[in-house]
């Protein structure tokens, strides 16, 4: 038990962190080190999902200057019926084809990071729309809820594709998933997929470690970031793709 407690806060630590500083969710640092733990998958996914509203919320707390209030309204809604869709889904479709689409939209989306420099004509022509921001949290959330997770991996560049700058893609995206993984969970409750001990511990480290990260991103430059959450995203894709297969 010993071991399993230190192994879940350190899981939660380095979630949280990682999540503070990047504006992601965290399940895709979660949901991996929590099944080789020995925990099965959709108890790891569930998990996952019960911890994301706690950690996301002091993170959104810690950003709170830069949210952009007026779109997340409509990212939430999108991403609500996403996550719903997606959890509904989770262990349907074989892992392999779930890989290969989410590596594929993973690879589009940090292109976005950099999309005002590799286009940057047609990113001067980009009108984000309410209906864009909805549709676009609906189709990250419905993929990554497939898998466990709440969007938070893909929002952050979807959103600095949109036009929005780093910091403020990465705070508005820390407030959404709070509402984004609240309603998945409630599926995975349902289901009893969700331990509860595991799961308070993790949420405890992640408590922690997201504050820490959230902190250290306020104070780190928007180009930094930006690599970082490219290296990050990309790194979990090739991850997926690697479990996979």
């Amino acid at each position: 038990m010993e071991i399993n407690f230190i192994g879940y806060l350190l899981i939660g630590l380095l979630s949280g962190y990682m999540s503070g500083m990047f504006g992601i969710g965290g399940g895709s640092v979660r949901i991996p080190l929590l099944n080789l733990v020995g925990l099965p998958l959709l108890s790891a996914f569930g998990i996952n999902l019960l911890v994301i509203p706690f950690s996301s919320f002091i993170g959104a707390i810690s950003h709170k200057k830069n949210v952009n209030w007026k779109i997340s309204p409509y990212i939430a809604i999108g991403g609500i019926l996403g996550s719903i869709a997606g959890a509904s889904m989770a262990g349907l479709i074989p892992n392999l084809a779930l890989a290969i689409i989410f590596f594929i939209v993973s690879i589009i989306t940090v292109m976005g990071i950099y999309f005002d420099r590799i286009c940057p004509g047609l990113a001067q022509k980009i009108k984000p729309q309410k209906t864009i921001f909805a549709v676009g949290a609906f189709i990250l959330n419905l993929l990554t809820g497939m898998r466990g997770g709440s969007g938070g991996s893909l929002f952050p560049p979807f959103l600095k594709m949109m036009r929005l700058n780093i910091h403020t893609a990465i705070a508005t995206s820390l407030f959404v998933t709070i509402f984004t993984a609240s309603a998945a969970v409630v599926i995975y409750w349902y289901r009893g997929d969700i331990l509860f001990l595991p799961a308070m511990v993790v949420i405890v480290g992640s408590i922690i470690g997201v504050r820490i990260g959230s902190l250290i991103s306020l104070k780190t430059k928007p180009k930094w970031l930006e690599i970082g959450l490219s290296i990050f995203v990309l790194l979990l894709a090739l991850l997926v793709i690697y479990k996979a297969v």
